[in-house]
């Protein structure tokens, strides 16, 4: 109870001040992330408040921001085109479910196996899709459309040096979008790409047939956005943990996630996780608790229901400035450096994993591509095994498993043997499996079949208990 008293109220002031500061820059992400979906504003900012308030109350981080977000709007796009919405509130329902199994099967720990190229192709891909969905917006648009895109751009960069305490991009939207309501300028707004709702979301349950065919629909779908869900979401949690020195519940976050989403769904919002960009704002702010997630979500619907009106009049140019810099600002800009000093093993992971995200425009699949060829890249590796002679003894070094086998054989079979016995020592050596296993047995009946007697030495305890559980001896006796 200490604890929870503690997160909620340990730091009022500055949580309430952080989230507000949150709040209003959320609107315009939360649009912009919405139509990059092809879905209606509410159906984003809908989003954003249910997750934000809920996640307050079951995440595993405090002081993080969950919302609806670019990544998962990459991944619904092709859904919400063939289908239309209420399979898309299905899905988010469904992702939920997913989140909450994986987060219940303690998922966080796998965390630990995305190599650091995976992530940085994660980030910079995630950055170019939501880039390439602004083009629309502004290719082939007339001049105002191109000033007020880059007049966006410039005030976001140049207000920061004149005024610190409201977000840049929020500053950017009001003042461009009162310039374009009282000049006239023909401009597509937010209106024109679909309505918004002064009233809060109402519960009910998407309007789909209940059929096996309908799960095989949205079941991909909803595969995807776990994954990405939960990889932005863990990632981020990690770098708050790193920036405040404090530790974060991962699992219970990705349940939490889970949670989120399923009501989410119930109450007409997209899929959604947390917010890298937003979550370190709000740290940097003050925050550490939970209320700040909970005033920017309370915060964010307050500001629609009174100022609803004035929100389907912002110019699109201008929320395509405020994307593209986010996407400036997210892409990881030192990874060229990283191109030219990693192991080019690892740089191919990277350029992979962005390469299949663009292709797929699926964040999932490329993550999982990534980690799939870094993988085999390891197992290569660790496959090479090496055995030198001294006298009647040979040492092996290396880690002998399914993948290494095969050329420890070789060697015992490629040597002529005149002495009647020889010893095997395995102190650098590790025996991992059954292959490992079957290799020694055959390396020892071949040189038996020579009227060679094998003796295998230094095996360690671990490996000579497999040996036991799968010959019946240790292979040493």
């Amino acid at each position: 109870m200490d604890n929870l008293r503690e997160q909620w109220f340990g730091n009022i002031r500055a949580d309430v001040l952080a989230g507000l500061v949150v709040a209003l820059a959320l609107i315009p992400e939360a649009i912009a992330f919405s139509i990059l979906a092809g879905v209606d504003p509410m159906v984003g900012l809908y989003a954003s408040f249910v997750i934000a308030v809920t996640i307050s109350f079951v995440g595993g981080r405090p002081a993080m921001i969950s919302a609806a977000t670019g990544a998962m709007a990459l991944v619904i796009v092709s859904l919400v085109k063939d289908h239309g919405l209420q399979y898309l509130l299905a899905a988010t329902i469904l992702t939920g479910i997913i989140q909450i199994i994986f987060g219940a099967l303690k998922i966080a720990r796998l965390m630990k196996f995305i190599p650091n190229a995976v992530m940085i192709g994660f980030v910079n891909s995630l950055a170019i899709l939501v880039f390439i969905a602004q083009t629309p917006h502004f290719i082939g648009g007339n001049l105002m459309t191109w000033l007020f895109l880059l007049g966006t751009i410039a005030l976001i960069y140049l207000i920061p040096l004149f005024i610190k305490g409201i977000p840049a991009p929020l500053i950017a939207v009001v003042i461009l979008t009162i310039v374009a309501i009282y000049s006239g300028f023909n401009l597509n707004t937010v209106g024109d790409m679909g309505t918004i709702t002064q009233s809060l979301p109402s519960f009910f349950i998407p309007d789909i047939p209940f059929t096996f065919e309908t799960l095989m629909i949205i079941l991909p779908y909803s595969l995807a956005l776990a994954v990405v869900g939960l990889v932005e979401s863990l990632l981020t949690a990690s770098i708050l943990d790193d920036m405040t020195t404090s530790e974060s519940d991962k699992n219970k976050e990705a349940r939490g996630q889970g949670i989120a989403n399923v009501i989410n769904g119930f109450f007409g919002g997209m899929a959604g996780c947390a917010m890298i960009g937003q979550s370190v704002i709000n740290v940097k702010s003050g925050a550490r608790g939970r209320l700040s997630t909970f005033v920017a979500g309370v915060f964010l619907m307050f500001l629609i229901l009174v100022l609803g009106d004035y929100v389907v009049q912002i110019p699109m140019p201008v929320l395509a400035g405020v994307m593209v810099v986010v996407c400036i600002t997210q892409f990881d800009w030192h990874s060229f450096k990283y191109a030219t000093t990693a192991p080019k093993k690892d740089v191919f992971v990277m350029l992979l994993t962005i390469g299949v995200v663009l292709y797929t425009h699926n964040l999932a699949l490329g993550v999982v591509a990534g980690i799939v060829v870094s993988a085999l890249f390891f197992v290569n590796e660790i496959s090479r095994v090496s055995v030198s002679q001294q006298g009647t003894t040979y040492f092996v070094k290396g880690q002998l498993f399914f993948a290494s086998t095969e050329s420890f054989m070789n060697y015992f079979k490629s040597i002529s043997m005149e002495q009647p016995s020889i010893q095997i020592d395995f102190t650098q050596c590790k025996v991992w499996d059954d292959s490992a296993i079957g290799a020694l047995m055959k390396v020892k009946d071949q040189l038996k079949a020579n009227n060679i007697t094998v003796t295998f030495l230094n095996i360690d305890e671990s490996s000579k208990q497999l040996m036991k559980k799968l010959t019946g001896s240790t292979l040493t006796d």
